[in-house]
């Protein structure tokens, strides 16, 4: 595997005696930019994740801040606009000067404000799954690749219910289309055809299900264990379900693995259609550790409301958070430059009673987990992991993808290094 390049040692070298400053820095305070959609299809998901930096925040300083100086939240609302998304990521760090921005949830928002970051050499830390096949030295992405979730769920499903034949539905966006391109590719390299495999895609929202989920059930009724992969992404998963539902379609008959379904997204709503189906994930808050227990009972704390919920990307932000706190403690400096060097091989504890490292391609270790929904809104973790697992920012499936890897430390310094060629195609420091 490619990951095994990264078995080098990871320890970077402290910053010696650094004098770098940022304009964040040099303020009294240190400005931190949360950029999470309030308003809008997403806002079911993303306010939380708001919140829940806030609350990283008020920790922080209850602990003395970071370089001495105490951490400022500049929040900002992208509305679940993408184009909308690149305007607040450049009125945080032009006008804003924050030290680091925490934000985004859908892929098409990320590549959104990809550009800005890169042009003004800021830091993103992205905390939810995606599709890989992008690496950026100014973007961290805490969430789980591919081969952290999909591939994994996948073989679940096939090794462990024996399912044959599978349907690939996911909102129409490039997170979607891309992981459904690897996991077609995947299942064909496991040797199923192609007429067994369904693929739909419905726009952000989406409302009437009836015709696609009796597509789904005829689909299923070849005679051969069907179970859906399920990329649907927001609020239309609340319908998707419901029409499951109402169509006779259960977890025994043609199980549901989502992607983007957690706790969050379960809480406020009826249930009892989705009991059974299944989600992967990094993080369930039914995780049995101390970290856990502390965590949420933070989060009721800070929220106060101890019927809220906490979810995988929350965990993702606690993870990338407390790793950019230590690098830019390890640093010295909120200084962009230095933080990149510095973070890579940190260290910090994950909510599973484990720790996660930050690798040199710009992501982290993480476990994998399987959870069936219950009645309560909760998931019983069915099935995990033996340990962790690296984050692969390239398909090991894709041509194209398979002979790429990220390493941003020198001398490579590249996120897309061909190991075949020996050339970096141009993502380079």
């Amino acid at each position: 595997m490619k990951n095994q390049l990264f078995a080098l040692p990871l320890a970077c070298g402290l910053l010696a005696g650094s004098l770098l400053t940022s304009g964040a820095q040099a303020a009294d305070t240190i400005k931190v930019g949360v950029l999470h959609s309030l308003s809008g299809t997403m806002a079911i998901s993303e306010t939380t994740l708001k919140d829940t930096m806030l609350m990283l925040i008020e920790e922080q300083n209850k602990k003395g801040g970071v370089l001495g100086k105490k951490l400022e939240a500049v929040v900002v609302d992208p509305a679940s606009n993408w184009p909308l998304f690149a305007e607040k990521a450049r009125e945080l760090i032009e006008k804003e000067k924050v030290a680091a921005t925490f934000g985004c949830w859908t892929s098409v928002s990320r590549k959104s404000v990809l550009p800005v970051f890169e042009e003004l050499n800021s830091l993103l830390f992205y905390p939810v799954q995606y599709e890989g096949e992008e690496s950026s030295l100014n973007v961290f992405y805490t969430g789980a690749a591919p081969n952290q979730q999909a591939v994994p769920a996948v073989d679940y499903l096939m090794n462990d219910l024996g399912v044959e034949r599978w349907v690939l539905a996911g909102t129409d966006y490039v997170y979607p289309r891309t992981t459904n391109k690897i996991l077609e590719a995947y299942l064909k390299s496991k040797g199923v055809p192609q007429e067994d495999i369904m693929i739909n895609y419905t726009p952000f929202g989406h409302s009437d299900w009836q015709s696609i989920v009796a597509d789904i059930k005829k689909f299923g009724s070849a005679g051969k264990k069907t179970a859906v992969v399920s990329t649907i992404n927001g609020d239309a998963n609340v319908p998707f379900y419901k029409e499951l539902g109402n169509q006779g379609i259960t977890a025994d008959n043609i199980p549901v693995v989502a992607f983007s379904v957690g706790e969050e997204e379960l809480s406020g709503i009826d249930t009892k259609p989705l009991v059974g189906h299944l989600a992967a994930w990094n993080y369930f808050m039914s995780v049995d550790s101390d970290a856990n227990m502390d965590f949420i009972e933070a989060w009721h704390s800070f929220i106060k409301n101890e019927k809220r919920v906490t979810n995988d990307p929350m965990e993702a932000h606690f993870i990338g958070f407390n790793m950019w706190v230590k690098a830019v403690e390890k640093a010295g400096t909120t200084d962009p430059k230095a933080v990149q060097e510095a973070i890579i091989g940190v260290t910090v504890p994950n909510l599973s009673g484990g720790y996660s490292a930050m690798m040199p391609n710009h992501h982290i270790t993480k476990p994998v987990l399987i959870g069936e929904i219950q009645e309560n809104g909760q998931f019983d973790v069915v099935w995990e992991t033996p340990g962790l697992v690296v984050g692969d920012a390239w398909s090991d499936y894709l041509e194209g993808s398979k002979d790429l890897i990220s390493d941003w430390r020198a001398p490579l310094s590249c996120g897309n290094y061909n190991v075949v060629t020996k050339t970096c195609a141009g993502n380079k420091e």
